[in-house]
């Protein structure tokens, strides 16, 4: 092995700076929990540290490669995309050969970059299974390393190591091995997404690193809009350090307009392919995101197969509650649409013209006004609330602020019944009789005899109200039903 240790299966030099852990942070966030489960996984033979770009995997992983407390160091190796088997295989055996593990000369190397042999990966696992002490790799970036042949040799390795090989992998994407099995053994340990969400804490201690002196309401605001995600934090403190009063930067903190939209746009939006790109730019408009209703905003028909591909690959989009919804994170759905109105100016009113039609017809009321107010359609969003004898809903209960917030938008005067009679309940609610008073006025001028019932009904029912606010002596009550 060793007079080929230098090169590839293809006769290209090797990258010495592949075998190397990056340079942990100047500022970092120690987190002994997560170096101690990291330190547990080793001593077994699969170690999966999974989640979104911008999470710490590689920091967390090359802060434990950096503790020279253990007896052998891990040996590192970065994956890239274009690493055919072979020459993936031809990497792993340099790593090793760096890190101090002899192998039996019949090893050999690989023999061409497109893929290796049987008796190659048998002759690899024996190697290592007679090695005297076991060999630790971490195998930064996994889930670039896209042939199935390279997972399903690695997994065939570390079975027949008999514990001389034991792997910790890196990836947004869970790799193509037998998790289920590894689990069932009980010879894994997973770092998930939720695991590497900084706390409260965290975002404390590394503000604290980058000196900045910030109040616990504006950790909280900054927790918020984050939600944990490591690289947002780092950016925000990075951004605060520039900003002459940190704690206005977080009050008025757009996500589009800080460096967290270029790393976003590039490391998630960029990463994907055309068809997937044009499904997230188009289903940002929605908080929640159905399979069917990602199909009629992009009129094609994968959205169940895309926004799955898309939760697994930990691409900034995660299942609600294991339901058929998904959600993006509030920062890339901010920047995704920023995005959306300077790549496609005026979609993003259409869009959400279908969403509330979509939203509608599948019975989700409010979504479905929301989304209607969003596109500017009065008319339909007001009669939502009409035709289905939903005006209280502007009144009271755990919607009633949001609903009202949709229609401050709505200009005075709109034409209809419906819109007149959704003015009239927004002003009964912020207690301005005389408002009311005008709305209902234009709403009797609007209704006609060809007006459905629930435009009557609930004409009558804001009568009441006026009436009852002017003490039952206002005009509130003159059209019946």
């Amino acid at each position: 092995m060793t007079s080929m240790a230098h090169r590839a299966p293809t006769g290209d030099p090797m990258l010495t700076a592949r075998f190397t852990p990056p340079a942990v942070p100047e500022l970092l966030v120690h987190r002994p929990e997560l170096l101690g489960r990291l330190a547990a996984g080793a001593r077994g033979p699969l170690t999966l540290v999974n989640g979104p770009a911008g999470s710490g995997k590689t920091v967390l992983a090359a802060h434990w490669a950096a503790d020279r407390r253990a007896p052998r160091p891990p040996m590192w190796l970065t994956v890239e995309p274009d690493d055919a088997p072979g020459a993936f295989w031809a990497y792993v055996l340099e790593a090793l050969h760096r890190g101090g593990v002899t192998l039996p000369p019949e090893v050999g190397m690989p023999a061409r970059a497109e893929g290796v042999t049987r008796s190659f990966l048998v002759r690899l696992a024996d190697g290592l299974a007679a090695s005297p002490q076991p060999a630790v790799l971490v195998l930064d970036q996994f889930d670039t390393a896209r042939p199935p042949a390279t997972a399903e040799a690695l997994d065939f390795v570390l079975r027949h190591a008999a514990g001389g090989l034991r792997i910790v992998l890196t990836s947004r994407s869970d790799p193509l091995l037998p998790l289920h099995r590894y689990r069932a053994a009980g010879e894994i340990v997973e770092i998930r997404h939720a695991d590497l969400r900084f706390t409260h804490e965290d975002a404390e201690a590394l503000l604290g690193e980058h000196r900045l002196d910030i109040s616990q309401p504006g950790i909280r605001r900054l927790m918020e809009r984050t939600e944990g995600w490591a690289a947002g934090v780092r950016l925000c403190a990075l951004a605060m350090q520039r900003s002459a009063d940190p704690e206005a930067f977080l009050r008025q903190f757009a996500a589009d307009r800080t460096t967290i939209a270029g790393y976003l746009l590039a490391e998630v939006l960029d990463a994907q392919p055309p068809p997937t790109q044009d499904l997230l730019l188009r289903v940002c408009v929605t908080d929640r995101i159905h399979p069917d209703l990602a199909d009629a905003l992009t009129g094609r028909d994968d959205g169940a197969r895309t926004l799955a591909g898309l939760a697994r690959d930990n691409a900034f989009l995660e299942q609600v509650d294991a339901s058929a919804w998904y959600r993006l994170h509030p920062l890339f759905a901010e920047v995704l649409r920023a995005h959306l109105r300077q790549r496609c100016p005026g979609l993003e009113p259409r869009l959400h013209g279908r969403a509330a039609r979509w939203l509608a017809r599948t019975g989700r009321l409010t979504e479905a006004v929301l989304q209607g107010a969003a596109a500017g359609d009065w008319p339909f969003a007001a009669a939502q609330l009409v035709d289905n004898l939903a005006l209280g809903r502007l009144l009271t209960g755990l919607e009633a602020d949001r609903l009202g917030r949709a229609f401050d938008g709505m200009p005075p005067g709109t034409a209809g019944a419906a819109p007149a009679l959704v003015a009239a309940a927004c002003r009964t609610a912020a207690q301005d009789p005389a408002g009311c008073e005008d709305a209902l006025r234009r709403a009797d001028a609007a209704l006609t005899d060809s007006s459905g019932p629930a435009a009557r009904l609930g004409r009558a029912f804001l009568g009441v109200l006026a009436g009852r606010a002017a003490g039952g002596a206002g005009g509130g009550g003159r059209r019946g039903v």
